[in-house]
Order: structure tokens, then C-alpha cells, then sequence
């Protein structure tokens, strides 16, 4: 069976997990929430690192925990890659003995993933011959997570690996985990709490609080959810497939098209044809009763209003359909009742500002 099908339950002194879920056999699944909400209990119950006093665990059809019938794989024997925050490299090997590591782990036999594909997709090779307290953060990372690769997990656990690093670090180590989602077919499970990773990155979406699952489907859903804490706050946004059907080099800008219309990206290095996931955050929407004429606004597209929820104070959170898309506004709540908004109403949506993220 593919899939990924768990079931945890653990009582701590001042916590408890209780977590029942089916997941994607392939692809990126976030874990999200806030700071003590159980994504790394999870992670490490389904690793092997920590024993739930009651649980279930089946990967692909093969299962490596089930209490009622007195299963537990140990750790070591779990087909799996986890990596962690801090890149834990060896300061005795360089760079290409610490990737021979991964791959002593694995009989030639078993081996999904070549160290030659983990290096190219990491982009690491000009590192090989580096001792790891020479390299940036970001390098140590690369090199960790084309470690973890060599070992041809049929699982690659991922807990905040970007979370130590700086804002330019992360921007340099995103392309590479992009690579994975695209390239590898190793269902990753990959622990958040930053939105704009989990925009960028993961296919389906598990919301996790004080130990228990709020929310799980795809990321796209789950985002515009005027019902979940995601869809809340300055850094709420909404994400959109769109595919681009052309590039103005002189401007800079690339056109793609979605359901709702066509959106103008500031990003002229994009090629016709290619998919792009696009971000558009709340903030950045405007709503009008009709199209503005003579504006700077690329990005304006009519839309139906489909739910309003109360934001931060004065401030409204509205949820608009554009033909089969979902965005949303963050407006005043003065701005709201001025336009009398009400669900079916039909209106415009003014983007001044999209961020290509995949």
C-alpha cells in the first residue's frame, strides 16, 4: 500500500501526542505550527529515536511499528535519512569522506540514489575536497542533506534544516531542496513553522497544536482556510499554479497565465512554458468595486468574494475565488464596510506585488 499511515499516542509530564494520519507516499509534507506543538515528537516517533507508548507505523506498504502486534524496527534499521537543524557533520573527514559515510550505510544492491546524483543535486562538487569547519552554513547543510541522500532512504525526515541560518543562507539552500521535490522520488516529511518555506516547498500540509492535528490536506487549501490560524496575520498569503506564456527581457517581467487570469512577475530569467508556483500575500491585495484604469498595478483580476473573517483589530481578512483560484486581502475593517463586502459579491482584485517561489 503506498502511503504513509501512523498513528502515535504518548503522555510526557507536561505533554501529550496524540496523532492519527494518512499521508502521501511521495512528495513534500510539511509539519507545521508554532513552537511546542509536537512536530519534532513526530518526526522523532517515526524515526525510531523516541517510542510512543501506543503506535502504528506503516511506510509503503511495510511496517515498522505496530505495539499490538509487538513490531518496532529499531532505529538503525529503518530505511530513512533524518536531518536536523544543525548540519552534524564529522570535523575529522572532508567533505567527500563524510558523503562516504552515508553511503557505507547502503548494500550497492539497495542503492536508490548515486553519490554522484546526491552531489550534482545539492551542487556541491567543488566542495569535495573542503575540511567541513571551512564551510558557511549553508554549505554544511547542502552537505548534510546529500549525506542523508546517499544512504537511499525511502524516507527523508527533514526538522527546520534552514531554521540556523541567516535570511541569505536560506535563500541560497531553498533552490537545492526544490531540486529534491522535483527530482527525487522520496516522500520527504519536512518540519516548519516558517510560512514561506512551507509555501515554497510542500505539496500537502499537516497543522499540528499542543500535540494534535488541526488541519491536514494540500498546502494551497490550507493556506486560504479563513478558518485556520495560517490564513491569519501579516505573513498570510495565498499560492497559485500558473504556467508563464511569455517574457519581456526589456521590462524584466515574465507573463504567466492561471485560472484567474494573467499575472506580470518581476523575473525575466523564467522560459515560456515552464510551471511556477507564485505567492501573493495578503497585504499585497486591494479590492475595488470596478477595474481601475491609468494604474501602476500590473496585477488586477475579478474575483468573488467567498468568506470574511475578523483579523487583527480593524483589520478584516477577506477570501476571494478567482475563477477556481483562491487568494487572499487583508483590508480595514472601515475599507470592508465601505465596499459592502458580503460573500458573493463581485469585485477586483489588485495584486502590487507576487513573489515567484518554485
Amino acid at each position: 500500500m503506498s502511503g504513509i499511515n501512523l498513528a502515535f499516542q504518548q503522555v510526557y509530564a507536561d505533554f501529550s501526542l496524540d496523532v492519527k494520519l494518512s499521508l502521501p507516499g511521495r512528495g513534500v509534507t510539511a509539519l507545521f505550527g508554532t513552537s511546542g506543538s509536537g512536530k519534532t515528537t513526530l518526526l522523532r516517533c517515526i524515526a525510531g529515536l523516541a517510542r510512543a507508548g501506543v503506535g502504528r507505523l506503516e511506510v509503503n506498504g511495510e511496517v515498522w511499528q505496530d505495539d499490538a502486534r509487538k513490531i518496532f524496527m529499531p532505529v538503525h534499521r529503518r530505511p530513512l535519512a533524518y536531518v536536523f537543524q544543525e548540519a552534524s557533520l564529522f570535523a575529522h573527514l572532508d567533505v567527500r569522506r563524510n558523503l562516504d559515510y552515508g553511503l557505507r550505510r547502503v548494500p550497492a544492491a539497495q542503492r536508490r540514489v548515486s553519490l554522484d546524483q546526491a552531489i550534482e543535486l545539492l551542487g556541491i562538487a567543488p566542495l569535495m575536497q573542503r575540511q567541513t569547519g571551512t564551510l558557511s552554513g549553508g554549505e554544511r547543510q547542502r552537505v548534510a542533506i546529500a549525506r542523508a541522500l546517499a544512504t537511499s532512504p525511502q524516507l527523508l525526515l527533514m526538522d527546520e534544516p534552514l531554521a540556523a541560518l541567516d535570511v541569505q543562507r536560506k535563500a541560497d539552500v531553498l533552490p537545492y531542496l526544490e531540486r529534491l521535490h522535483d527530482e527525487l522520488d522520496i516522500p520527504i516529511l519536512y518540519v516548519s513553522h516558517a510560512p514561506d518555506e512551507v509555501a515554497r516547498l510542500a505539496d500537502h500540509l499537516v497543522l499540528m497544536a499542543a500535540g494534535r492535528v488541526t488541519a491536514v490536506g494540500p498546502t494551497r487549501e490550507l493556506m486560504t482556510r479563513l478558518d485556520l490560524p495560517l490564513a491569519h496575520g501579516d505573513a498570510a498569503a495565498a499560492v497559485i499554479e500558473a504556467t508563464v506564456s511569455r517574457v519581456e527581457p526589456t521590462y524584466h517581467l515574465s507573463h504567466a497565465v492561471f485560472a484567474g487570469g494573467q499575472i506580470s512577475l518581476l523575473n525575466p530569467t523564467l522560459k515560456a512554458g515552464q510551471r511556477v508556483r507564485v505567492r501573493i500575500q495578503a497585504r499585497d491585495v486591494s479590492l475595488t468595486l470596478w477595474r481601475q484604469e491609468g494604474t501602476s498595478v500590473l496585477n488586477i483580476f475579478a474575483v468573488t468574494v467567498i468568506g470574511i473573517s475578523a483579523d487583527s483589530p480593524g483589520q478584516m481578512m477577506v477570501g476571494l475565488d478567482a475563477n477556481g483560484s483562491t487568494l487572499l486581502a487583508r483590508i480595514t475593517q472601515k475599507s470592508a464596510d465601505t465596499l459592502q463586502l458580503r460573500p458573493g459579491s463581485q469585485v477586483y482584485a489588485q495584486v502590487k506585488g507576487v513573489a515567484v517561489v518554485g
